[in-house]
């Protein structure tokens, strides 16, 4: 796991520095502080942040082929790479290293941007040719790990992370007014938009070839379904059964190669459990486990976590976090995620990941994908149900499954149970729309755009064309079954452009900690996305299949209890009896004004309301996130931003350099 950056120029005014790779790399040192290294050729520089574990000793990048004509820089990790090594060996290419890196400059080198497909993995890579002069950048599928890029003239400059890339003061650090707009919608930006008008990601699943100042971005993979009338006829339920037990096991098993401890996240519900426990049934790693506790009782699931530590018996580390301990980390944590964020759950996460670094791990095994390909969320029941009731709209009991939904609203009063009916009535009968079932969810946070700015919603409406913009569906699409159509909608924009974003790999490489996921193993989608929609979600049940699963690998109190959001206290993490200086200050009317993005008055308004103890409905709630984050962006990267310290004489830097035009020897 590391941070890349780089620069290529078509036709540079002077050579490109070892100085301005130093000084991306200062910027994003704290994805990889094991070691650095930099190539420079005149027309390209590349530079890389290591976080050493595969390979301590000889891994150090960046690593080049036998005839130093390809140069690569590598973020993430290839699992299979073992298995694909023999191969590039038996076809003639000679290695250095034991590193997954090497594998990949090689499977480059022989397939060219076909060895993708070969990789199950999560990723991020920038490979130079020094011949062609040609850059090629690519991404994993899902995006797990990211990648930015800009371009200014004849120049490409990328990196792990924007901060890197606006350290070139040629990229203007700018707020783009559609990104915002899409933050407050779908609470992330659309990909390939960024929170910077002039930065873009490299989205996942598509690589980029950059030659002779022209850029070719592709697409190859998208993840798919089978056509809802070409499903093939279902197996008996053991046989599904024991391919997923396989699957997972050796998912599982690949993610543990490392020359590090790996330890394990326990949320205390099925998915981090089931891994850990196949850690612990069916390897012979040790394993320490790390779990978040909240002081806040409604958001605190230790007693799951306590619960399932002592089954597996592992060494259980649990970080304690309050409402202040949150609110205390929110400005550093919008460093790091470079984006406005309507949630505060990422900051218990930068704080769990600095517990696992303390105590000396630098790999942890977790549980996301499990919710978004084996149907675990609530909008997936959401939608399942609405499409049932808009059958007969005037049923007095269809809606009445709501409540088995949502017991907790329903049960305080018949005003809220109508309440909730009313609700998820809104467009009720729209079920031919490709968005059916997210158009409520989408709708309901949209309703924050009122704290806008009318510069900012006019920007936004003149870059629309006056239009909303939607997701980007692919042809096939209608012909999925409505289960597959949502899964699709909560991977594409939720999974990638949030979950593993802001709540993944950016609260964990803050601290240099590195998340592996064995429900995103390319072998395990394929199997998910194949599956008959009643193994993943049956009737209300949801994760049917993996639930089967957890009946032989965990207690009972984990396997058959109903799933627990993931989630944070947000107003009360950022107002309480210390509340921080910084929260006054971004919320006042001067520095609202100041940014521009917001109504004044509006947010003042909001702010009153919290301070006075009055009732917060979640959209206000995930307004006020996502207006104190947008400010926080503002000042650090837009009014002030600051370069760290580049890399010094002290830091362990490998300085290689090539040659312009060179032939090959």
């Amino acid at each position: 796991m590391c941070g890349i950056a780089g620069i290529v120029e078509r036709a540079p005014v002077e050579p490109i520095s070892e100085h301005r790779l130093r000084q991306m790399l200062g910027m994003i040192r704290h994805r990889g502080p094991d070691q650095f290294g930099i190539y420079l050729d005149g027309h390209a520089g590349l530079g890389n942040a290591r976080l050493s574990i595969i390979d301590l000793s000889h891994g150090q990048q960046p690593i080049a082929n036998e005839d130093q004509n390809l140069w690569i820089v590598f973020n993430g990790e290839v699992f299979n790479y073992l298995e694909l090594r023999p191969e590039l060996e038996a076809r003639g290419h000679r290695f250095t290293t034991q590193s997954d890196t090497e594998v990949v400059l090689h499977a480059y080198e022989e397939f060219g941007p076909d060895c993708l497909h070969r990789f199950n993995g999560q990723f991020a890579l920038a490979i130079w040719n020094r011949r062609t002069q040609e850059l090629f950048l690519a991404r994993d599928r899902l995006g797990v790990r990211p990648l930015f890029y800009a371009q200014v003239g004849e120049a490409l400059i990328f990196g792990s992370e924007i901060k890197a890339i606006l350290a070139d003061r040629r990229v203007a650090a700018e707020l783009d007014p559609v990104a915002l707009d899409q933050v407050f919608t779908f609470w992330s930006p659309l990909s390939p938009r960024t929170a910077f008008r002039h930065v873009q990601e490299l989205s996942p699943g598509h690589y980029l070839l950059a030659r002779e100042g022209r850029l070719t971005v592709r697409r190859y993979w998208r993840m798919t379904f089978p056509a809802e009338a070409e499903r093939p006829a279902p197996k008996p339920l053991p046989e599904y059964l024991d391919e997923l037990r396989a699957l997972l096991v050796d998912a599982t098993r690949i993610r543990l190669r490392a020359d590090v401890p790996v330890g394990a996240y326990l949320s205390g519900g099925l998915d981090s459990s089931a891994t850990a426990a196949i850690i612990r049934r069916h390897t012979q790693s040790r394993l320490d486990t790390f779990s978040i506790a909240f002081s806040d009782p409604q958001f605190d699931e230790s007693a799951f976590q306590r619960q399932m530590a002592k089954h597996l018996g592992t060494e259980h580390q649990v970080v304690f976090a309050t409402h202040a301990d949150i609110g205390h980390v929110f400005p550093e944590l919008i460093w790091h995620t470079e984006v406005p964020i309507l949630r505060t759950a990422p900051a218990p996460m930068f704080l769990l990941s600095k517990l696992v670094r303390t105590h000396g791990y630098k790999v942890v095994m977790t549980g996301e994908g499990a919710d978004e390909f084996l149907a675990g969320y609530d909008i997936f029941k959401e939608a399942k149900v609405r499409r049932f009731w808009a059958r007969q709209p005037d049923s007095a009991w269809r809606p009445l499954l709501l409540k088995r939904l949502y017991p907790d609203i329903a049960r305080f009063s018949s005003t809220q149970g109508s309440f909730l009916a009313a609700f998820f009535r809104e467009g009720l009968a729209d079920v031919d729309s490709p968005y059916y079932s997210h158009a409520i969810r989408w709708k309901n946070t949209a309703r924050a755009r009122r704290f806008f700015s009318e510069a900012l919603s006019e920007a936004a409406s003149r870059e629309l064309g006056g239009g909303g913009q939607w997701p980007a569906l692919p042809p096939e699409f209608t012909q999925w079954g409505p289960l597959e159509r949502s899964q699709f909608l909560e991977i594409e924009v939720f999974l990638s452009q949030y979950l593993l974003s802001s709540q993944g790999d950016r609260p964990a490489m803050a601290h240099a900690v590195e998340g592996r996921y064995p429900f995103l193993d390319i072998r395990v989608i394929d199997f998910c996305n194949q599956l008959p929609p009643n193994l993943k979600l049956r009737g209300l049940k949801e994760k049917y299949l993996l639930k089967r699963l957890g009946q032989e690998l965990l207690p009972a109190g984990i396997s058959a209890r109903r799933k627990q959001p993931y989630r944070a206290p947000i107003h009360r993490s950022f107002f309480h009896d210390h509340t921080p200086d910084y929260v006054r200050e971004m919320l006042s009317p001067k520095r609202i004004t100041e940014a521009g993005l917001f109504k004044p008055a509006a947010v003042n308004q909001l702010v009153n309301r919290v301070e006075s103890g009055a009732a917060l409905g979640e959209t206000d709630d995930m307004a006020l996130a996502g207006i104190l984050s947008s400010q926080l962006l503002y000042f650090r990267f837009v009014a002030d931003f600051r370069l760290q310290d580049p890399l010094s004489e002290r830091d362990d830097v490998k300085v290689c350099l090539g040659t312009i035009n060179a032939a090959t020897p």
